[in-house]
């Protein structure tokens, strides 16, 4: 079923919870370890239709209430700042908005739940030529345990992502993890844990799912292609809807580019 063609789902029920995308395998690696790989989730022409709107997200104009786009420093030309990601689109794009909740996807995920979902976030990190990596770090110390005990993740592969230009390091351990190695707001180092990590390398298309205590971190793309990811967060749906919540107290302390103060300062944690 392509993404446009997606209908509702009914609710997946815990008794349910082998009907779904995801085999008893993925799942039992998953509750083992915090993380698990769907290789070919989406076919190639899912993979367009996302890297199209992905293309037409970038183009569209930049105002208040809309998408939020951050840019950074390019570590190849610093002179010139690119697209570090794109987060809030979900309402602005009925696409992505069907992926989300309608999919395969979100029935994954409620797979990997045990039950109902609600959406919590969602972003684009582009990985321009020059973009910058993303330093160890657990999801749930970016404050997000005022919203919900625990989420989970989808990481959605929408360019090749390789050694080079970056892909996702996972951490290579167990058992799974059920608690914050570090303080909230701050990279895990070495002053908290010894943290091993593998890099998993995906195409097109893949899927790895992970939950918010998971350890993760990836290396900057220094090649001349772009690597694209989309992450979609979910909750339980017995959290409740927190989505609301979370983007207005995201935009007032780190709001997007064309909301910013002159002048004022803002610096990107975790």
């Amino acid at each position: 079923m392509s993404i446009a063609a997606a209908q509702a789902l009914p609710p997946l029920h815990s008794a349910d919870r082998l009907s779904g995308p995801l085999s008893a395998e993925t799942l039992s690696h998953f509750d083992a370890t915090g993380w698990a790989f769907a290789p070919g989730f989406f076919t190639p022409g899912d993979v367009a239709d996302m890297s199209a709107w992905i293309d037409a997200l970038l183009e569209r104009r930049e105002v208040p209430g809309a998408h939020w786009v951050y840019r950074q420093p390019s570590l190849l030309d610093p002179t010139r700042k690119v697209v570090q990601r794109i987060e809030n689109f979900c309402p602005h794009h009925a696409g992505f908005d069907v992926l989300v909740r309608r999919s395969r996807l979100a029935r994954a995920v409620e797979q990997i739940l045990g039950g109902p979902v609600a959406l919590f976030k969602e972003k684009i990190n582009f990985k321009e030529p020059g973009g910058a990596g993303f330093e160890l770090h657990q999801d749930q110390q970016a404050g997000w345990s005022r919203y919900a005990p625990l989420f989970a993740t989808a990481m959605v592969c929408i360019d090749p992502a390789t050694l080079e230009n970056g892909c996702l390091q996972v951490f290579d351990g167990s058992p799974r993890l059920d608690r914050l190695i570090a303080e909230e707001w701050r990279p895990i180092d070495a002053r908290d844990a010894e943290v091993p990590l593998r890099a998993v390398p995906t195409r097109p298309g893949d899927v790895i799912f992970f939950d918010s205590f998971f350890p993760h971190a990836s290396e900057p793309n220094l090649t001349a292609e772009r690597r694209r990811m989309l992450f979609i967060t979910y909750n339980s749906a017995e959290h409740g809807d927190v989505r609301d919540q979370y983007h207005r107290d995201k935009r007032a302390s780190y709001p997007p580019d064309n909301e910013r103060e002159a002048g004022a300062e803002y610096k990107f944690r975790v």
